[in-house]
């Protein structure tokens, strides 16, 4: 599975570890926002890195969890969903806007092997990125570092550094890499 090949979804162990991070994130979604140490302790344990200083807005969705890469300081804003079958990579200092979703599965376009299996590619995020809400990341995709993607739009190719990118499908608008200079 992680590999990006064909794989039984209903395989007894992809079974185990889904349910396994749906119960995290179901605790994680009951939470108030006075338990943050309850949360900070259900994201170690969901995500395979960066639990420690991620900030979450439950609810947050997830297949795995573990195949989750957080880099220092990454916020999930609302509604955030993360279908992890492949390994998603996110770089520090990176927000994502309500309702982003980022997407690893893909399905055979043959009907008989699809009733069967699926596939996915991995997804990697920059560092100090900045995804609008409402954005669907799809698989495969690797988003440079400073960058910033626009709101509700469907990213379904390659996005390099220090661009504005927006559109459906999204596309670079502009460079960015000036605004991004600290001033002097």
């Amino acid at each position: 599975m992680l590999a990006g090949e064909l794989y039984d979804a209903m395989d007894p162990d992809l079974v185990r570890d889904r349910d396994r991070a749906r119960e995290l994130c179901q605790t994680l979604n009951a939470t108030r926002e006075t338990e943050q140490e309850i949360r900070r302790q259900i994201l170690i344990q969901l995500f395979g890195k960066g639990g420690d200083s991620v900030w979450m807005q439950p609810p947050f969705l997830c297949d795995y969890g573990s195949n989750i890469e957080l880099g220092e300081r990454v916020f999930f804003n609302f509604n955030c969903v993360v279908l992890d079958v492949c390994p998603v990579k996110i770089g520090d200092s990176t927000l994502l806007g309500p309702g982003v979703q980022i997407l690893t599965p893909m399905h055979p376009l043959n009907a008989e092997l699809r009733r069967r299996q699926e596939f996915g590619k991995p997804i990697s995020i920059g560092s100090d990125l900045w995804v609008g809400g409402g954005a669907l990341i799809l698989p495969g995709v690797r988003i440079g570092s400073r960058t910033v993607i626009g709101a509700g739009i469907v990213v379904t190719k390659d996005i390099p550094d220090n661009v504005f990118a927006a559109g459906n499908p999204c596309r670079v608008i502009r460079d960015i890499s000036q605004e991004n200079e600290p001033a002097t």
